[in-house]
This record gives structure tokens, sequence and C-alpha cells, in this order.
């Protein structure tokens, strides 16, 4: 299976610190794992899931779409603006 990322995501991973970095790789690797662990998306966002974690006191999103060959990470950050973003 292979792991896939967007612009978005690789834009918004970079910055963040290392200790958050620790819990997103954690977090992909339980969608890799049970990619059903998101919630899927309805109307505009169909086919997206996103999966809700803790990071460091703060409550993360990280949006993806999969198969069974690969999973494909669109965005991840804090709620706030996080779906306007993912639209685009």
């Amino acid at each position: 299976m292979e792991i896939k990322q967007r612009p978005s995501f690789k834009k918004v991973y970079k910055k963040l610190h290392k200790n958050q970095l620790e819990k997103v790789d954690d977090a992909i690797r339980s969608i890799a794992e049970d990619p059903l662990l998101g919630k899927e998306k309805r109307g505009d966002l169909t086919s997206v899931f996103v999966y809700k974690f803790d990071c460091i006191n703060q409550q993360f999103l990280l949006a993806y779409q999969w198969s069974e060959e690969y999973r494909l990470l669109l965005l991840v950050g804090v709620h706030e603006n996080f779906y306007k973003k993912l639209k685009h």
C-alpha cells in the first residue's frame, strides 16, 4: 500500500513542530491500517474521510481519500477554516 500526499498537505506538514509531527505520523499509521477510522463526508466532500485526533492538547483533523492500493492525504490542521481549505 502506498501513501500519497497532496501539495496542500505537504505545505502544512512541513511547518509543524517536531512533537506535532509525531502525533500526525501516528494518525497516518492508524488510517493506513484501518481507513474506516475517519468519518466520510457528504455533499461537496463526498469520498473524503476526516479523522480527528488529539495533538498536544488540541484537536487536529486529517482529511484523506483511500482505496486498497493507496491512501491519499489531502490536508491536516485544526478545525478553524479546515473545511473551507479542503474545498479548494
